[in-house]
């Protein structure tokens, strides 16, 4: 099996080669060095020669503070155009099946309920609009051309060298600094790379993911101060939290220009994957504490 790779040389994407690089797959490693960026005219036709499949990880990803006049525009050109042009072009070389990586986002924010594949889609940010917009052509596509495509939806993804927001959090609990966290009461669905790199496999190789959309986790919601305690337990360093009412939190992220940011820190966002598990007769391969043992050495 030939399987071409786009953001090989990304956060998930390294992992994922390796991964099916030690399973016998020949993979074809795809980075903005070989193919140049990624928008509606972007050649991949060398890069898919041979190949039986495609895992589509590369995009314009998140921006928490996006100074751009028109963002949409932005995450249109690459996680649209972009994707939509790399599955016509892999239509054209008898690709079979495709993987595409979208987002939890797609879905929604802010709700206490666990997310399922069967809720409306209701994306709130342009990152969020680009990926589901792709996902329905990339749908349309696959009704035109008989191309399996599967979709995974993933929330927050970490491992080693994660960066944002899990990086920060990571630093201050190692710095021992005093986190006003300890009264939030929120539940959060978190990915470790292991489990998702491992689920991707999966999608590529089995026949039940064909046409498929999958909500992802590690198999256990946690909160923001459990995280921190687990963070700190793995660093052998003292869980420092401080009980600040959530309202007086929001508050004085409102004043520093900070709102989202601590929307997402304080707040719920639950994933419900039994599809995924029943469907393909995944199990999450790792623990959240082996998740974080090896994301706090690589930080060490």
């Amino acid at each position: 099996m030939k399987v071409l790779v786009t953001g090989a040389n990304g956060f998930i994407g390294r992992a994922l080669v390796a991964m099916l690089e030690s399973d016998g797959v020949a993979v074809v490693a795809a980075t903005r060095a070989s193919v140049g960026g990624i928008d509606a005219a972007t050649d991949w036709r060398a890069a898919l020669a041979g190949c039986d499949a495609v895992v589509h990880l590369a995009a314009r990803v998140h921006v928490m503070r996006d100074s751009e006049t028109d963002p949409l525009a932005l995450y249109r050109a690459v996680n649209v155009d972009g994707t939509l042009n790399l599955t016509r072009q892999a239509v054209a070389a008898g690709v079979r099946r495709l993987v595409f990586v979208s987002s939890i986002k797609v879905n929604g924010e802010g709700r206490e309920a666990p997310y399922t594949e069967a809720d409306a889609p209701q994306p709130q940010d342009a990152y969020a609009v680009s990926k589901w917009e792709a996902e329905q052509g990339l749908q349309a596509l696959a009704r035109e051309t008989g191309l399996e495509v599967v979709v995974l939806r993933p929330p927050l993804v970490y491992g080693a060298g994660v960066g944002a927001n899990f990086g920060a959090l990571m630093r201050a609990v190692g710095r021992g600094w005093p986190l006003p966290l300890g009264a939030l009461t929120n539940r959060r669905s978190l990915l470790y790379r292991g489990n998702l790199v491992s689920a991707l496999a999966h999608c590529v190789r089995h026949p039940a993911a064909a046409g498929q959309t999958f909500l992802i986790d590690d198999g256990e919601a946690v909160s923001t101060p459990q995280l921190v305690r687990e963070l700190a337990a793995a660093m052998e360093r003292p869980a420092r939290l401080v009980a600040v009412p959530t309202v007086v939190l929001r508050g004085l992220a409102a004043v520093a220009g900070r709102r989202a940011a601590a929307a997402r820190l304080t707040g719920s966002l639950v994933v419900d994957a039994m599809h995924l598990r029943r469907t393909l007769g995944w199990t999450p391969p790792f623990t959240r504490a082996q998740g974080l043992a090896e994301t706090v050495a690589a930080l060490k």
